[in-house]
């Protein structure tokens, strides 16, 4: 799931989506494109997630979170008795992976760096969210310093998602045991093939 309210002027989240866009058995659904009025079809989107094996948020960070229509989607989608709470099991079991692109560079989210935090510190809450709804919480991918990525670096970022995403789909992300590291980069996504 792609959340990006002005997707035309991204350099980064652009060519990530790109990068996976028409790939078998993966579907990429743009929030934004598919709400511009920002009214969610609750069970349209409920259809979508039972009908797929892993759960992909794909977003910029937005003042530590997600952008408001993700937020809106959480708020109405993730329902009591469906997604968590007696009987919410609709969601169980599925890994569930943070995709995040940052403004600052990693020394800048990090014990001592100016956002003081890790960005998984950071997102506790959403990690909390797929804890609740029993979803297999992945270490998040992190796109540091989205704003000086040179043509290279987003293509290798782009590619490395691709990978990821293709990993993912084909069940060869074991999220017990990366579940410990702070992020998905390619050392880890190397030890979960291994």
């Amino acid at each position: 799931m792609l959340a990006h309210p002005a997707l035309h002027r991204s350099r980064v989240n652009r060519r990530l989506a790109d990068a996976v866009r028409g790939l078998p058995g993966i579907t990429l659904h743009d929030l934004y494109a598919a709400y511009p009025d920002l009214d969610v079809d609750v069970e349209r989107e409920k259809t979508l997630l039972t009908g797929h094996d892993a759960l992909v948020w794909q977003h910029p960070f937005y003042w530590y979170s997600t952008p408001a229509l993700l937020k809106e989607w959480q708020d109405l989608v993730l329902e009591f008795g469906w997604a968590y709470g007696p009987g919410g099991h609709a969601l169980r079991g599925k890994p569930f992976l943070s995709v995040v692109t940052t403004g600052g560079r990693e020394v800048a989210y990090q014990h001592g760096g100016f956002n003081r935090f890790t960005v998984r510190e950071l997102l506790a809450p959403i990690e909390q969210t797929a804890y609740l709804c029993g979803l297999a919480y992945l270490p998040p991918l992190v796109v540091h310093g989205a704003l000086r990525l040179d043509e290279d670096e987003i293509a290798a970022q782009a590619e490395f998602y691709r990978q990821v995403l293709i990993a993912l789909r084909d069940g060869r992300i074991d999220p017990a045991s990366v579940a410990d590291r702070p992020s998905l980069d390619a050392g880890t996504f190397a030890l979960a093939r291994g």
